[in-house]
């Protein structure tokens, strides 16, 4: 039996419609599933959960503790000891804390070098207050210079691969520092005295 003109076009529509949900509402909903695996967070505690960090670069390595008496809020343990710079130490707290990881790397062990992780530029070791403790490793950029190469708790999956992240090049502008930029600033104007201004010197005149 032959189909009416009108009916077959209605199918022809039916078809496209159907196509165009299967395209861009599944698929979409797919692959938006699919980035926002990608992008999940680098850790799940909150910075009030962060009892004290440890940051090792090549040129140094410091140790951060929480005051008790909020204020200063960091502590610098060692290399000295003296109240921190919380600026600094919160634009770190702050990237450790909200950071997303753009993409995850499935690699085998053995070519951690590749990614400058077997000896990384950086490491972060972050102790909880329940005593749970973390590791964040900092690799070198990737190709375009966009991202750096992680590694987070040196974690190894049942496959013997090991997961690596693409992170914000910011952690590596917040860990290389020099010692002087980790400690508080010293306040002068409390420090130096009052200038008074000098009175003029008398002149004999004849």
């Amino acid at each position: 039996m032959k189909l009416p003109r009108t009916t077959l076009i209605l199918i022809l529509l039916a078809l496209g419609l159907g196509g165009f949900v299967y395209f861009y509402e599944i698929r979409s909903a797919t692959q938006r599933e699919e980035i926002k695996e990608q992008k999940q967070k680098i850790f799940s505690f909150t910075e009030d959960d962060v009892q004290s960090l440890t940051v090792k670069t090549k040129k140094l390595t410091l140790n951060l503790e929480r005051n008790s008496e909020r204020n200063p809020k960091w502590l610098i343990k060692s290399p000295i000891s003296g109240p921190a710079n919380d600026a600094i130490v919160s634009y770190l707290m702050d990237l450790l804390v909200k950071s997303n990881s753009e993409r995850t790397l499935s690699t085998p062990a053995k070519e951690l070098g590749e990614f400058a992780l077997d000896q990384p530029q950086a490491t972060i070791n972050i102790i909880l207050k329940n005593r749970q403790s973390h590791q964040l490793l900092l690799g070198k950029s990737n190709f375009n210079g966009r991202f750096l190469y992680a590694q987070v708790d040196q974690a190894t999956k049942p496959d013997g691969n090991i997961n690596v992240l693409l992170v914000s090049t910011d952690f590596a502008n917040a860990v290389n520092r020099e010692l002087s930029e980790w400690k508080q600033p010293v306040d002068n104007s409390q420090k130096l005295p009052g200038l008074s201004t000098p009175l003029p010197t008398p002149t004999n005149s004849k």
